[in-house]
């Protein structure tokens, strides 16, 4: 089921700007999204201005921060250096996307659970870098963990409770895929 984001208007349109759009048609979190972009639009403000998904945050605009991390057809990418344009046809999965049914995700109960947070900002970006970390190793070392966030920045922790998160949503992860008829 496509949902439309806005009204979508002939693939050649024009913004009330005067300025030329494009139609993309993404799946975000599950959802087949049809809209009008303009071709400069980055994904970031496509996801909190036109979608409403204003988990993937704002932080520095040069993608030195991480806090706009978002899946990209499965892997991290900062959605500040990302064109809403180069998305159609993908899958892109946000941090509202990570909780299914109504259910945490084990990152997002681990983040809860081990403190891997302060303010707030930054771990949308942290849980989306974790997530995939976790996909593709699910036992990482203090130092793999590091490595894999390191593009992530928080300034409010030593992300020492960060690091402890992740790997409490990796054994989380484990035990839930080990448990009969279980899976992460």
């Amino acid at each position: 089921m496509a949902t439309s984001a806005r009204p979508v208007a002939p693939a050649a349109s024009l913004t009330s700007a005067g300025g030329p759009t494009s139609r993309i048609q993404v799946t975000v979190n599950g959802r087949s999204v049809v809209a009008e972009v303009e071709p400069r639009t980055l994904l970031v403000h496509f996801l909190r201005e036109v979608l409403g998904l204003t988990g993937t945050h704002i932080g520095c605009d040069t993608s030195h921060c991480g806090a706009c991390t978002v899946h990209l057809d499965g892997k991290p990418v900062k959605s500040c250096t990302v064109l809403a344009v180069q998305v159609s046809g993908r899958e892109v999965r946000t941090v509202e996307g990570l909780e299914v049914d109504g259910k945490l995700s084990p990152v997002q109960e681990a983040f809860v659970e081990a403190h891997g947070l302060q303010c707030g900002f930054c771990t949308p970006g942290m849980m989306m870098t974790a997530t995939a970390l976790l996909a593709r190793n699910p036992n990482p070392t203090d130092a793999e963990t590091r490595d894999a966030i390191r593009g992530n920045l928080c300034r409010c922790t030593g992300y020492v409770n960060i690091v402890k998160a992740i790997q409490l949503a990796g054994k989380k992860m484990q035990s839930a895929s080990s448990a009969p008829g279980g899976k992460p």
